[in-house]
């Protein structure tokens, strides 16, 4: 299916104004990239790196690329000179990698740490204990640009179980930053996909990750 322009409309007018919609285009041909680009969408998302620098290559520069997945650390090089926002930063080795790319490119580089929240151990993610190391080492990545947090509640029907997960990761973000502001700049709180944004938004994220929605299930 290609881009579902009524869908993203409809997303779109009841989302409040400061929740980024980053569409997930992994596995998508560049056609339907395309199609949702002359839509005026910028934000996309990405699982694989390889797919991710054949489609900066192919498309419009101004795009805004989203890594969504797990990334390995002998990765980052290939997506460093371009990405926007990395998501997944689920460990201080991958930070110092994150952290070294950067300053080969002269290139602050946009972070978020992944928090593991889900009760499915095949989730990616730190611990609290982990997190609070990390942010107490953040100085001295001088080319990493920590934006926030992210996490994916688990796979389940049970509204509460997601509900609970997604509280649990605001008020932690809440937590550490207090305002979430950073250089007169939101914070991002990046939780929430196709299957239960609304309750992300409703537990205070302000960027959802929404791919079937928009383009279809994948093959």
């Amino acid at each position: 299916m290609p881009f579902n322009s009524d869908h993203y409309n409809k997303i779109r007018s009841e989302v409040p104004a400061n929740v980024t919609i980053v569409a997930v285009s992994k596995t998508k041909p560049i056609s339907d990239i395309q199609e949702a680009y002359h839509f005026g969408v910028r934000d996309f998302g990405e699982n694989y790196v390889q797919e991710l620098v054949d489609k900066y290559e192919a498309l419009p520069k101004d795009i805004r690329w989203h890594f969504i997945g797990h990334l390995q650390s002998n990765k980052v090089k290939y997506i460093a000179p371009f990405v926007e926002l990395i998501h997944g930063v689920d460990s201080e080795k991958l930070l110092v990698e994150i952290n070294k790319q950067g300053k080969k490119l002269n290139r602050k580089i946009n972070c978020l740490l992944q928090m593991h929240i889900a009760k499915e151990e095949t989730k990616f993610g730190m611990n609290e204990k982990e997190l609070h190391t990390v942010i107490e080492k953040l100085s001295v990545f001088d080319f990493v640009n920590v934006c926030g947090l992210m996490g994916m509640a688990s796979f389940t029907d049970n509204k509460q179980t997601i509900k609970s997960e997604f509280t649990c990761l605001s008020d932690l973000f809440q937590s550490i930053y207090k305002p979430p502001t950073t250089n007169n700049k939101p914070l991002i709180l990046s939780m929430g996909m196709s299957s239960d944004y609304t309750i992300a938004i409703a537990c205070g994220s302000n960027m959802i990750r929404i791919g079937s929605i928009l383009f279809g299930k994948r093959t």
